[in-house]
């Protein structure tokens, strides 16, 4: 197994050898190929075969990477892709001529070249061109991987992206969708008076949301700053100001762990609307990921690891406590103090920290009893104080709160308020925290006086909700793991 490493690796520096040597020849001969500035495209693979019958017997120019080829005397055929799929060019030695066959019998799979010729079928009724001339715009100095295995170690796929891509069509496909995700988004809020907004991503104090974040030193300040982890202060500060419907989309960066579901640096969509609540953000939510789904996919129906997902029916609606209690077989409403909660915790093998409330208690019992249940998307709603420092309580029980998470395939996808807009009432929040983080939780929101200004100038009733974009394209792009929606995930350094 040793010495076939070896022979390939000698294989594959032979390879290389021949293209820089070949890159030199051509160098010398004056045809250098990053010499040549641009190339006139008309025309891409997928256009030109479902527009077939107006385009044949029409010039068209199509430029693209060479992913096979096959050398036959006098004529050959190769095989182009671009960024909307391939299509099959013949070159004849009597068309092009003499010369730049000749030429063109040298280029390497993975080449980038121009080519322009004539609309017609093979006796195959394979839709090809007909090259008139061939143009080496890119020379590949590297070698492609073989087409039979493809690239297929998740390591190497998402250091090298740009690999990836152009070796697993269906990879090219995903982020395409992801731009069409993100465009719909835009423009379902757009067409609903919102309008987009940009707030700082460099910040003093990281609020938010409940979660770790990177720090960093501006020097021209003197001062420690951070990344933000969420986009809800700022925007919430707007809705102070008289914009009554507001949303980014934007990055946010958590130190924490790497998993399927999770990486540092993430994209967030944040909404604010004025003078509504918490049932108006799900009436939102469910409407926006129907109609993207719609407008990306044709279709309210998707399938994601094998399951069907109908994005058509009414989302379900369901409490926390209610759903513990369906799960669990727990009922918290019976369950009135701390010590009551952490007892049941006990008796169920359930781990919590000492500083746990009864709210942090239910919450660690939906964690772990409710979420694996939740696959069709299902509204939790009313969540614990203790875990909700930004969300207004609910006027009928003040121990829970207007809000609600939206799970679908087991993932939390969306996360709403009916926002605190009392000052005095979000001041003992913030306390409530900072007493967390002095006890150790580094994740326990910061007090944050000028959100706590802004709040004292008077914000109207409002509803708010965060959905991770990743999530949403991993939902519509049948994807297990965040990293594959991610062009360019984080990944630990290579060793030295």
């Amino acid at each position: 197994m040793a010495e076939e490493k070896i022979q390939a690796e000698q294989d594959l520096n032979e390879l290389l050898k021949v293209k820089r040597a070949k890159l030199a020849e051509l160098k010398e001969n004056a045809k250098d190929p990053f010499q040549i500035m641009k190339f006139d495209v008309t025309h891409h693979s997928a256009d030109i075969s479902a527009d077939f019958n107006n385009l044949e017997g029409k010039t068209v120019s199509i430029a693209g990477r060479i992913m096979s080829k096959r050398v036959m005397g006098k004529a050959s055929f190769c095989n182009i892709q671009d960024v909307k799929g391939s299509i099959q060019s013949y070159v004849k030695k009597d068309v092009v001529g003499e010369e730049a066959y000749a030429d063109f019998k040298k280029f390497d799979i993975g080449d980038i070249v121009g080519i322009t010729g004539e609309i017609f079928k093979t006796h195959t009724e394979e839709v090809s061109v007909k090259a008139s001339q061939v143009v080496l715009l890119s020379k590949s100095l590297q070698v492609l991987p073989e087409k039979f295995h493809g690239l297929k170690d998740t390591d190497t796929r998402y250091r090298q992206r740009y690999v990836d891509l152009i070796v697993n069509p269906e990879v090219k496909d995903t982020f395409i969708k992801r731009s069409l995700i993100i465009r719909e988004i835009r423009n379902y809020l757009d067409s609903r008076s919102f309008i987009e907004v940009e707030t700082p991503v460099l910040v003093p104090n990281a609020g938010g949301a409940a979660a770790r974040p990177f720090m960093t030193h501006h020097n021209a300040l003197d001062e420690d700053i951070h990344l933000r982890i969420s986009l809800e202060l700022y925007l919430k500060r707007l809705i102070v100001g008289g914009l009554e419907r507001v949303y980014e989309i934007g990055r946010v960066f958590r130190n924490e762990g790497l998993s399927v579901r999770h990486n540092p640096e993430f994209t967030l969509l944040e909404l604010y609307q004025a003078y509504t609540d918490y049932f108006g953000m799900m009436d939102l939510a469910e409407e926006l990921f129907r109609t993207v789904a719609n407008k990306v996919l044709g279709t309210t129906t998707i399938s994601y690891d094998g399951v069907e997902i109908d994005l058509s029916k009414p989302f379900a609606r369901m409490t926390m406590v209610d759903a513990v209690k369906k799960y669990a077989g727990v009922d918290f409403n019976d369950i009135k103090t701390e010590e009551e909660a952490k007892a049941l915790a006990d008796k169920h093998h359930i781990k919590y920290e000492d500083r746990h409330k009864k709210g942090d208690i239910i919450n660690l019992f939906f964690e772990e009893f409710v979420e694996e249940n939740l696959v069709q998307p299902t509204f939790i709603t009313d969540h614990p104080v203790e875990i909700s420092p930004l969300a207004k309580r609910k006027p009928s029980d003040p121990n829970f709160t207007e809000r609600f998470e939206l799970f679908i395939t087991r993932r939390e996808m969306a996360n709403a308020f009916s926002e605190l807009n009392d000052p005095i009432d979000q001041r003992g929040r913030f306390e409530a925290q900072e007493a967390l983080r002095a006890a150790g939780d580094d994740e326990a929101n910061s007090m944050d006086e000028d959100f706590l200004n802004a709040l004292e100038y008077g914000m109207p009733p409002t509803g708010g909700i965060g959905i991770g974009i990743d999530r949403f394209v991993m939902l519509l792009t049948d994807s297990s793991a965040i990293r594959d929606v991610l062009l360019f995930p984080t990944m630990k350094s290579m060793e030295k």
